[in-house]
């Protein structure tokens, strides 16, 4: 793992130090101050250009290993490892760095990370990131990848279509209008809503994603010629 940067890492501990005091245990209203807390901002810079992330404070344990990975630069040169256009784009694979050519990514089995947390009023709508389910099997049931994460590219869906993915579920989920007018109008990937952890937005460099979309891809979804990433803390 490359060298941890002292400044940055001491600049990480001030932020978060600073989150913790403003929403500390048991103050009322400490949804709401996480929501009105300054979001930290992280950019990812890719050969097809940049996107600048906003990180969640509702979902602070997130937050907090995003920002971790961030400042100690091992998502620094992995690979965007999966493009699947009206679905998503996905990362994190630490054995992505200077991976073969060609080769599947994403598959370490030793997967199971955080629990999944759900955000209020968080959909998967176009744009958002969220974090990669750990699998399949009932051991990682509820629980979150320990590395991967997503963004979502997403297709629209009208009131029917969401109202036939809830029938679906155990739990149905109850959207309000903006929800589905949000799918109708921008789109998503509503069947990973209270699947997946949302934990932050794109907020610069949409048309960036939709080039990231358009790369030429193999039978992994892996792109042909790889996309490699690098990250830093904005101010």
């Amino acid at each position: 793992m490359p060298k941890v940067n002292k400044s940055a890492m001491s600049r990480m501990f001030r932020l978060l130090a600073l989150m913790t005091a403003l929403a500390g245990p048991g103050l009322p209203g400490r949804a709401q101050q996480a929501t009105e807390m300054k979001r930290p901002l992280v950019e990812v810079r890719t050969r097809l250009g940049k996107l600048v992330i906003a990180l969640y404070n509702e979902t602070p344990e997130f937050r907090d290993l995003f920002i971790s990975r961030v400042l100690d630069h091992s998502l620094d040169s992995t690979l965007i490892h999966r493009v699947v256009p009206g679905f998503a784009v996905e990362a994190g694979d630490p054995r992505s760095r200077n991976a073969v050519a060609g080769i599947p990514l994403g598959l370490d089995p030793d997967t199971i990370g955080l629990p999944v947390a759900a955000v209020p009023g968080a959909i998967h709508r176009r744009g958002v990131l969220s974090a990669s389910p750990a699998g399949d099997g009932p051991e990682q049931a509820g629980r979150s990848h320990r590395d991967l994460f997503f963004i979502v590219l997403g297709v629209p869906y009208d009131e029917q279509e969401l109202l036939s993915i809830n029938d679906r579920r155990d739990h149905p989920i109850a959207y309000t209008e903006e929800d589905r007018r949000i799918y109708a109008a921008v789109g998503g990937t509503p069947h990973l809503d209270g699947r997946c952890t949302i934990f932050g937005e794109v907020i610069e460099g949409l048309e960036v994603l939709d080039a990231i979309a358009g790369a030429p891809c193999n039978t992994w979804d892996r792109p042909l010629e790889d996309i490699p990433m690098y990250t830093r803390l904005l101010p």
